[in-house]
């Protein structure tokens, strides 16, 4: 009797024990595995379970707990707190891994024919639930064994597709394009940056399909899924993701995430999207059951009068009866593909149509307006990689804003994007921020993160063949742009083609002309590759000319390029620096960007020919002996020294010496830089800078000036002849202050003391008219009062000394 008691005690909790697993079972097939759910269809019904029914799974007798390799408490937190600084970078990782399953499944499917039995769909699809804080990501890859989660999830580090690499290269007979992206064992675990608990459901063709669990502690769970096959094949990766992560389950935010770094992945992506819509549906009329109360039936009633009246109505406009209907909102659940744009770069350059360049611009920089310039090239070597690079039509406004970000190219390994910005070591140089594209590697190395590609020596090799690339882009545009100059007065050429290629190079030098100078202040190795692309007017032309071009067009015995640096083209052309080699046919190069004055400081000579600023001293035209013309100076300073010495007594505070000038024929004097000193212009924007220069060098800077007299002027020859006559004339301090004025306005230099050059102007106008340039003012009362001489006196002087500028 008791051994019956016994048996039927056993039968019973045997019973419920089923009970429980089956109960237990069917909760994990239904949250965890979508086994319910068609892909293609909407998961609406989809759940992942809750905590305690995963525990209770997990408490099971045939459900397997392993022990993590190394330390994975350290090593853990090295990975998820150090070495991925950015917390979305863990869906990049992800799908990476997705697109590795698929890439070996669909190797495996070239000598394995039954490979894809299970299902020939290669894709990936991602599903949220944001008020639960639920994200999954479905594969239908290969999928892995139960050795395969002991041995790639279990040990960090350690990776199913670099075995798999590994395993291609031993067999010469496979060759298989094995590119395949990451490290699964360490970017799988970049979950845990934003998920308290992961949950990886997977089935292989060679086993059963298995469930792997783990929430980043020294332990790892396995069972068999009790709901038995029902990915058919692949992975699913379940996130219960932490209070701080629950954006990522924004559909919006994975959309976002999927086009910024996974936009170029082979295989198709899929986001389950929610949307509410609007319908028109018909009214359901009240069935004869209904029993309203009292207040209904009056309203009832008044919308009955009230329909009635809009049907007449409707019948005289119309006289067709329609059914009522009212306005719903309805939501629809769909699965979206976000990685629509193929990577065009992996194409050859001769089957991409201009549109096609355009439309993927537009696509890559979210740009509105067409590209002026695209280049597609491959590079072999020490390091293979392809780029796509273009060049805007428009600088923006921001273009030399350096709290913006500078680089625009944008760094790809194996078609999934890894930065755009590359720490300090940008893949090109701030001068060439204007360039945008992208680079793809396949030979970079994926060891530990994704984010430590920046410190590889391999992208400082990408970065020099690129840097190159771009030079050479630039200059073939530039030499292209003298070679229809050239041609353009020939009858014979197309002028409508050859108008529009012209306009490539010359819309780049409008928009993008300050960053080519730029480059030649900043890279020397490239300074006369850049210098060639400059493009100046001259006081010959005003269509803008190479240094080459001009280099063509020197006169046999010029040795120098001349130019001169001002803020204004008009103003340049009228300078006084200009007469003499106006006079003798010399072309000058005209600059007005304020970057031109620090690029001459860099570029000094050019193609052997030197660069001569004619606001400085020292100015040679080389047409002439230098040995007579060095006695010749001489010998006119000997003979002008008397008036150089007392210029120079007068104007001490103002300039270094006074000498006898050749560069102005029509003016009487001139105001140049002294060699080592700073020119008008160069004075100009320094004293505009905010932070600017110290002051006290500055002015040091400024009074290294030389004043340059033109002998053959009346008004030189005639204060010579005065000076000569009395050494101490007031009136010809007078005539040299304001030669100095008048040298120092006309030469590009600021006038210090302004209220003195218009005093002396005054009193030259004052002259002239015979006037006073004292205005009298007299109380009311004593207005009809005679002026006492010694008043008059006093108000005459100044006419008298103001006599002294009759000679201007």
């Amino acid at each position: 009797m008791n051994k019956l008691k016994t048996g039927v005690f056993l039968a019973i909790i045997g019973l419920l024990l089923t009970l429980t697993v089956f109960h237990v079972s069917t909760i994990l097939a239904d949250e965890t595995t979508e086994t319910n759910i068609d892909l293609k269809e909407t998961p609406s019904s989809t759940s992942t379970p809750e905590e305690v029914s995963i525990e209770q799974l997990l408490n099971q007798p045939q459900t397997e707990k392993h022990q993590f390799q190394a330390e994975i408490n350290q090593l853990l937190g090295i990975l998820i707190n150090s070495l991925y600084s950015n917390k979305e970078i863990f869906l990049r990782e992800l799908i990476s891994n997705a697109s590795d399953a698929l890439n070996k499944i669909r190797f495996m499917s070239l000598t394995d024919k039954t490979a894809l039995d299970t299902g020939a769909n290669l894709e990936i699809r991602i599903w949220a639930d944001q008020k639960r804080g639920l994200l999954k990501i479905r594969d239908t890859g290969v999928g892995m064994t139960k050795q395969d989660l002991l041995k790639n999830l279990g040990t960090i580090a350690n990776s199913g597709t670099k075995a798999f690499i590994e395993k291609l290269q031993k067999d010469a007979a496979n060759q298989f394009d094995a590119s395949l992206i990451g490290q699964f064992g360490v970017g799988f675990y970049s979950a845990y940056l934003v998920a308290d608990r992961v949950i990886v459901t997977t089935k292989h063709n060679d086993d059963k399909q298995l469930i792997w669990t783990s929430t980043a502690d020294n332990t790892f769970s396995i069972i068999e899924d009790p709901n038995g096959d029902t990915l058919k094949r692949g992975t699913e990766i379940t996130l219960i993701l932490k209070d701080d992560a629950k954006e990522f389950a924004d559909a919006n935010k994975l959309k976002e995430l999927i086009k910024k770094y996974s936009a170029f992945i082979h295989f198709p992506i899929y986001l389950h999207e929610v949307r509410t819509v609007t319908e028109e549906v018909p009214v359901e009329e009240t069935t004869t059951e209904e029993k309203p109360t009292e207040e209904k039936k009056e309203e009832t009633v008044e919308e009955e009068k009230k329909d009635e009246e809009v049907e007449v109505e409707k019948k005289e406009e119309t006289k067709e009866e329609k059914p009522k209907t009212k306005t719903i909102e309805k939501q629809v659940e769909e699965w979206n593909i976000i990685n629509e744009n193929k990577p065009l770069w992996l194409r050859s350059a001769s089957n991409i149509t201009k549109e096609e360049y355009i439309q993927f611009y537009k696509a890559l920089t979210n740009s509105l307006e067409d590209p002026l310039f695209w280049e597609l090239f491959s590079a072999e070597g020490q390091i293979d990689f392809k780029s796509l690079l273009y060049i805007p039509s428009k600088a923006p406004s921001n273009l030399f804003d350096v709290t913006q970000k500078t680089n625009n190219i944008k760094l790809y390994v194996k078609r999934v994007f890894i930065t755009d910005n590359i720490a300090d070591d940008l893949l090109l140089p701030r001068y060439l921020n204007f360039i945008k594209g992208l680079v793809d590697s396949e030979d970079l190395p994926l060891n530990v993160s994704r984010e430590m590609l920046q410190h590889s020596k391999l992208l400082s090799l990408i970065k020099k063949k690129l840097l190159g690339k771009v030079i050479q882009m630039l200059g073939e545009l530039a030499d292209k742009d003298i070679e229809i100059r050239k041609n353009k007065k020939e009858e014979n050429k197309d002028e409508e083609k050859k108008e529009e290629e012209e306009n490539k190079f010359a819309t780049l030098y409008k928009e993008f002309g300050k960053n080519i100078k730029l480059g030649v202040i900043e890279d020397s190795k490239h300074r006369d590759k850049l210098a060639a692309m400059l493009r100046f007017p001259t006081t010959k032309t005003e269509e803008l000319i190479s240094l080459d071009e001009y280099i063509e067009r020197m006169k046999p015995k010029q040795e120098v390029i001349y130019f001169l640096a001002g803020t204004d083209l008009k103003e340049l052309k009228n300078s006084p620096l200009l007469e003499e080699l106006v006079k003798r046919d010399l072309e000058v190069l005209l600059m007005v960007d304020p970057i031109d004055e620090y690029m001459t400081g860099q570029l000094t000579e050019y193609k052997k020919k030197k660069l001569q600023n004619i606001a400085k001293e020292d100015l040679k035209f080389g047409d002439e002996n230098e040995e007579d013309q060095k006695k010749r100076e001489e010998e006119m300073n000997k003979e002008y020294e008397p008036l150089n010495t007392f210029i120079q007594s007068v104007l001490k505070d103002k300039i270094s010496k006074s000498v006898v000038g050749k560069r102005i024929s029509s003016s009487p004097c001139v105001l140049v830089a002294s060699s080592f000193g700073v020119s008008a212009n160069m004075a100009r924007i320094l004293k505009a800078q905010a932070l600017g220069s110290d002051a006290a060098a500055m002015e040091w800077m400024l009074k290294m000036k030389v004043m340059e007299i033109n002998v053959n002027h009346p008004i030189i020859s005639s204060l010579h002849q005065r000076i000569k006559n009395d050494s101490n004339d007031s009136k010809a301090k007078e005539i040299v202050q304001i030669l100095y004025d008048t040298a120092a306005l006309r030469s590009g230099y600021d006038i210090d003391e302004k209220k003195d050059f218009a005093d002396r102007i005054v009193r030259l106008i004052s002259s002239d008219l015979g006037t006073s340039t004292i205005v009298e003012t007299q109380p009311e009362e004593t207005q009809t009062e005679v002026v006492q001489p010694e008043e008059v006196k006093s108000a005459e002087a100044p006419v008298e000394n103001a006599d002294s500028h009759d000679e201007l």
